[in-house]
């Protein structure tokens, strides 16, 4: 669809409410469309290979040219010794002695995530990372990992990284640099640095805080700037406020019955976040708990997975967070009377009494984006409520550098323009992108004399800079990092720099004139601390034992902050990461671009969110093309509709829209930056919102795989669990158990695999979705064919709304993958056998039978079969080509003026396929154009451990396989195992009173079961 073409059929958004408004009971709904029942939406219901009508409208002529080259390039499959390219596979001369191969091997290491580390185990096949998981010694990941996680290992094998040191556009040598460096360098030595600034983003690395220390002992004048445009001023400037001195806080929600969170996204967003959601689950673990649950009340901006999760939510302005914050610490006595908040009294006061009837067990949690003042003030309520040291804790400052990162962009600006920068170095930010519209940052750097940037990729920032060096990835480089707890963990590298890159550490070594192996580096830093085999040992666990340092105990001193009333009319622009491609770093990685967000469903695009209401009251609907005006500056980007949305609110999400950021990244969206300014990093008001006369296109899968309004989903209140463990569904459908199978339909022999479902702590992360993809080798296929329904992922993550349109009261995610049935209707079907029934219950894709029929999927009630239209793995021409990057380099004529003109070649993406080849699971089968792939509860890795079990003669142990959906799940909501063995986890789930199973009715009996979400709400909160 071109951006200027005009919708077919607008929805009736006041209808679409009065029709949800009218609903007796609950309903389950998952978009507008569902619910207005469009001629649309039901064309694309009965199409169950959407756009293949098209093929019908080919003429004659046409079908003879498609047939014709169809039998030809089949020819050529043949003919690939004659003409075709033949590639050969050179052996090592001598294998290394610890190697197997087809054995992977593990190594522990750390991956730095907004600068904190978290734990990794990687695996490793033959020299080459495939895949990562979570350390389970440490004490944030414990094993699992979050979709950032799993596609770092994609980042690695970009074509699109940086390859070469350049100059000016021409591509040099590190040599060549360390001499221009040096030459400068002299030049400051008599005046001890003080034209020397040096930029970087969070840092929590102990060697390179120590280097960069180092260097500054060298240059005394120089000056440490740092920058992180997702930073956390707020949460450092808060606690300086409190405590008068900054110091980290983390929560132990573990211990946390009652959870207040103001516009903190806790559970998926932010260090510690994968802690955070383990506990928080733990405590909503019905099977373990005895029936018992903590609660969560979540006051937001902008509807986020922890929202979705809260048992009471509400949906109010960003400025309005102060007012409740205010409010609440006003009811218990610790500051004074602000005035009305957008929430009534009477539902404040009822929530402090939920706090106060659990002292030292409660938490209120304050989100990075809210004002220094809140944070102060959450503090105060906090120690008020006796948390510290219980279920709030506070430890010294984690990470290095400037506490005030925009104060700190600031001076580095000014110091710029005022011409007292004679060398800046730029360790991984990217200011020219990312900083402040205000500071101009992008045309002030052109002020500094020698500009460097050692990044990833070749971007906004390295296009104004003189040089531009490449970075290590973290599995290619030797470091240390800290976690969010300040848990110290070492990082060392999986594969040997496949580019000519150094570390950050390296960097700033070399600067000092140390050319010391950075193992050796790494090793002599820890030489005290780890002496002997202690080293060995924590190389080996990748943490540092007993490193976490002590807690401070702490008071609030003085008082607490009066905070204004913000009741200001008009629309609000909120600016907010996004939860995939972050601030921008990862734009350029494929996975996380067609992950589905979890609410909007929207892959390959930001958009601009805005409410039903506003919509209905501007005439807008989802797809339309709108122009956003805000702090000066004009964006058009394409509208979305989204229920549960704040009034009066406009939410934008960073990271797009990018320039120089790679293939990927630069084909994405639109750049939200220009619009935030150092008054208004989070939010601003005076929006203007205004719609143009095109569609903008969005690719989002909500109602892909669509089940027609059958009951898939249960929920319940805890009353209700209590009176009904079922959770007997309103409708609940009364069937006879009639088949067309015999009820012994196969043999079984040995273990029967099955896998069950937690709803209640199941938060919709999207860890297991990318995980799946990373295991099972599943390409990812662009916009325009998951705009046609064509998307990949073998696990789809199902948002459902119950409730009315603008406010729906409660919001369940339910992953749905094969579920395996001992009757499966894609059987017999199948006129190849090309999915068939293996003796363990498995429902098995014979992948080299399958010929594409695609009756199958025609017949799979669950709608979970995925069909490879256009040999998506292959398909990657963008990356076999050379790539042109022309940045534009300042150059100082005569006149002392300075022009642009085009640079030159920086580096070639040769070879880009085969290096994407790299990332892929060596044991799991590729697939091509027409096979229909499905979930295989990771068949690989039941065959490997049954392997392991034979040889040492013994039977599978219960929880061995681990699926890798089960394995990165961060709240452990998947359990994978045996169901013959009724001493099994799994089995016993079965068993539950909650349990059930998909389209029951159906008698598929289906291997993968469901226990119902359970919510505790309030009983004195109606609303």
């Amino acid at each position: 669809m071109e951006p200027n073409e005009q919708k077919q059929g607008r929805l009736d958004i006041e209808a679409i409410r009065q029709e949800l408004a009218g609903q007796g009971g609950k309903r389950y709904w998952r978009s507008l469309e569902q619910v207005a029942d469009t001629q649309e939406f039901q064309l694309w219901l009965e199409d169950e290979f959407p756009h293949r009508k098209t093929l019908l409208e080919i003429d004659r002529r046409s079908m003879l040219k498609v047939m014709g080259a169809s039998i030809a390039l089949a020819g050529l499959s043949g003919c690939r010794g004659a003409f075709l390219d033949q590639e050969k596979a050179v052996p090592y001369v001598k294998q290394p002695e610890e190697l197997v191969p087809g054995k992977p091997m593990f190594y522990a290491t750390s991956i730095p995530l907004c600068g904190y580390g978290v734990g990794v185990l990687v695996e490793q096949h033959e020299g080459r990372p495939t895949k990562i998981e979570g350390n389970p010694d440490h004490p944030e990941s414990q094993g699992s990992t979050n979709s950032i996680m799993q596609a770092s290992i994609l980042s690695m094998y970009d074509p699109d990284r940086s390859q070469n040191v350049s100059s000016a556009g021409e591509i040099s040598t590190w040599e060549e640099y360390e001499k221009v460096l040096k030459e400068a360098l002299a030049k400051q030595k008599s005046k001890q640095g003080a034209g020397i600034r040096i930029l970087t983003d969070t840092v929590a690395s102990p060697l390179l805080a120590a280097s960069l220390d180092a260097f500054l002992e060298a240059y005394p004048a120089a000056t440490w700037h740092s920058w992180d445009p997702i930073g956390r001023d707020n949460a450092r400037g808060g606690s300086q406020a409190a405590f008068g001195k900054v110091v980290n806080t983390t929560y132990n929600l573990a211990q946390a019955k009652v959870i207040v969170s103001l516009d903190s996204d806790f559970l998926v967003s932010g260090p510690g976040h994968l802690r955070y959601s383990r506990d928080f689950a733990d405590g909503r673990r019905l099977e373990v708990t005895g029936g018992s649950m903590n609660r969560l009340y979540q006051f937001e901006s902008f509807p986020t997975v922890t929202g979705t999760n809260a048992d009471h939510r509400w949906a109010i302005k960003a400025s309005d967070v102060a007012s409740v914050t205010a409010a609440i610490a006003a009811a218990l006595g610790v500051a004074s009377d602000a005035g009305a908040a957008p929430v009534d009294a009477a539902t404040i006061s009822k929530i402090v009494k939920d706090l106060q009837a659990n002292p030292g067990t409660s938490a209120v949690i304050p989100g990075e984006g809210q004002p220094a003042s809140v944070h102060h003030l959450c503090h105060a309520i906090n120690e008020k409520l006796g948390n510290n040291g219980k279920t709030v804790l506070h430890g010294p400052r984690v990470d290095f550098g400037p506490a005030n990162h925009l104060q700190s962009i600031t001076q580095l600006t000014e110091a710029i323009k005022s011409s007292k920068v004679d060398i800046l170095l730029i360790l991984g930010a990217n200011p020219v992108y990312n900083a402040p519209a205000d500071l101009d940052f992008g045309n002030a750097i052109a002020s500094a004399k020698l500009k460097v940037h050692h990044g990833l990729y070749f971007d906004e920032t390295s296009a104004k800079c003189d040089w531009h060096l490449p970075l290590t990835h973290f599995l290619e480089e030797w470091g240390d990092v800290r976690g969010y707890d300040g848990t110290l963990s070492l990082i060392q590298p999986l594969i040997a720099p496949l580019f000519e890159s150094k570390s950050h550490v390296e960097l700033v070594q070399r600067a000092l004139g140390n050319a010391e192996a950075p193992f050796n580096t790494l090793k002599s830093s820890y030489a005290t601390r780890l002496p002997g085999k202690k080293w060995d040992i924590a190389l080996n666990l990748g943490v540092i034992a007993d490193s976490k340092p002590a807690e401070v105990a702490i008071s609030v001193s003085g008082t607490a902050p009066s905070i204004p009333m913000l009741r200001v009319s008009g629309p609000e622009v909120i600016l907010r990461e996004d939860s995939h491609v972050f601030d921008g770093r990862y734009a350029n990685n494929g996975w996380l671009q067609e992950l589905p967000k979890p609410l909007s469903k929207i892959t390959w695009d930001n958009a601009i969110h805005i409410s039903p209401r506003m919509a209905q009251e501007k005439g807008i609907e989802s797809e339309d093309e709108v122009e956003l005006e805000f702090n000066g500056q004009k964006v058009k980007g394409g509208a979305w509709v989204l229920p549960g949305h704040p009034e009066d609110s406009i939410t934008v999400l960073l990271g797009y829209g990018r320039t120089a950021g790679g293939t990927i990244a630069n084909r994405a969206g639109f750049n939200a930056y220009p619009m935030r300014t150092s008054s208004a990093l989070s939010w601003g008001h005076g929006g203007n919102l205004k719609k143009t006369n095109h569609i903008f296109p969005l690719s989002s899968v909500q109602v892909h795989h669509e089940m027609e309004g059958r009951d898939i989903v249960r929920t319940g209140t805890l009353a209700e669990w209590n009176a009904d463990p079922a959770l007997t569904p309103e409708t609940k459908h009364h069937f006879e158990k009639v088949s067309m199978y015999p009820d012994k339909v196969f043999d079984y022999d040995g273990p029967q695999w099955g896998m069950t479902v937690d709803l209640n702590t199941c938060i919709g992360c999207n860890a297991c979705v990318t995980a799946c993809q990373a295991e099972n080798n599943i390409p990812v296929v662009g916009k325009e064919q998951v705009k046609r329904g064509r998307e990949l992922h073998w696990i789809r993550l199902d948002r459902y709304y119950v409730g009315g349109l603008d406010q729906p009261t409660e919001t369940v995610h339910q992953p749905v993958m094969c579920v395996h049935c001992e009757k499966a209707p894609c059987e017999p079907v199948c006129p190849v056998g090309a999915t068939m029934h293996s003796h363990e219950g498995l429902n098995q894709m014979v992948y080299n039978r399958c010929v594409g029929t695609r009756y199958c999927s025609n017949n799979c009630p669950y709608k979970v079969r995925r069909f490879n239209y256009l040999n998506y793995v292959d398909n990657q021409d963008q990356f076999m080509e050379s790539s042109m990057d022309t940045p534009m380099i300042p150059v100082p004529l005569a006149s002392d003026k300075k022009v642009i003109i085009p640079g030159k070649v920086t580096h070639e993406k040769t070879h880009g396929r085969n290096l994407l080849k790299m990332v892929q699971n060596p044991d799991v089968t590729m697939r091509g154009r027409g096979i229909m792939e499905k979930c295989t509860y990771c068949v690989q890795r039941i065959n490997d451990t049954r392997i392991e079990a034979k040889k040492q003669g013994r039977e599978i142990k219960d929880g061995e396989v681990v699926t890798a959906c089960e394995q990165a799940c961060p709240t452990k909501a998947i359990v994978f195992g045996n169901v013959a063995d009724k001493e099994s986890r799994v089995s016993k789930l079965r068993e539950d009173k909650r349990s059930y199973l998909l389209l029951e009715e159906l008698n598929t009996r289906p291997r993968t079961s469901y226990l119902g979400r359970v919510r505790n709400p309030n009983p004195e909160i109606t609303a």
